[in-house]
């Protein structure tokens, strides 16, 4: 049953005058003041509670799927912005400061993520690296999968890390492996929320 049920249609062309009523072929167009005869009639037949209760529950899921989507992001989301990098390779350890002549940022959202990074100087020497792709964050892993990357032998590699979080402090350890390069090190970052 309808909340809101119109009154039954009958042949109305007897009752109206020829200047109120245009017949075509498919669709019968009433003049305004019988269209607004006609729903105010039917607005008589309106259920009224039903239609209330009906729009309270439609908001009532609609703000808990909100509230859902809210509770689910993962606090790794966001922008972050390079500190200082640890690469460890066999015996070999190299620590980078990125806050000095160079800044890079990592955005990562629920299934993807990107990275620029540039020098701040001026001179011909400048210096620019970016990459992105799709990434998964579970509670204390997060891999990424480098679809994009200007240094393409990079590109379609797999990275795990493991990840932890203390105020807007980021650190990651994970090791990437690059077998095209001979790439396999130990990779260790700690990064600071931008906000």
């Amino acid at each position: 049953m309808n909340a809101c049920p119109l009154p039954q249609h009958k042949d109305l062309s007897r009752e109206l005058s020829p200047a109120s009523l245009v017949v075509s072929s498919r669709f019968t167009y009433f003049s305004a003041s019988r269209r607004d005869t006609l729903l105010t009639s039917s607005m008589k037949y309106c259920n009224y509670p039903a239609v209330i209760i009906a729009l309270v529950f439609l908001l009532t899921i609609g703000c808990q799927e909100v509230h859902q989507q809210k509770v689910l992001v993962s606090p790794l989301t966001g922008t972050w912005r390079l500190l200082t990098g640890t690469i460890i390779q066999g015996k070999d350890t190299t620590v980078t400061n990125y806050t000095i002549n160079q800044e890079l940022i990592k955005i990562i959202t629920d299934t993807h993520f990107a990275f620029l990074r540039h020098d701040l100087g001026k001179d011909s020497t400048t210096i620019f690296v970016s990459g992105g792709g799709r990434c998964k964050i579970d509670d204390q892993r997060y891999t990424e999968h480098l679809d994009f990357c200007n240094y393409r032998a990079w590109e379609n590699n797999t990275f795990e890390f493991e990840y932890k979080i203390i105020g807007d402090t980021l650190t990651t350890i994970g090791t990437e492996k690059v077998e095209a390069l001979g790439i396999n090190q130990l990779n260790i970052e700690q990064y600071l929320r931008v906000k």
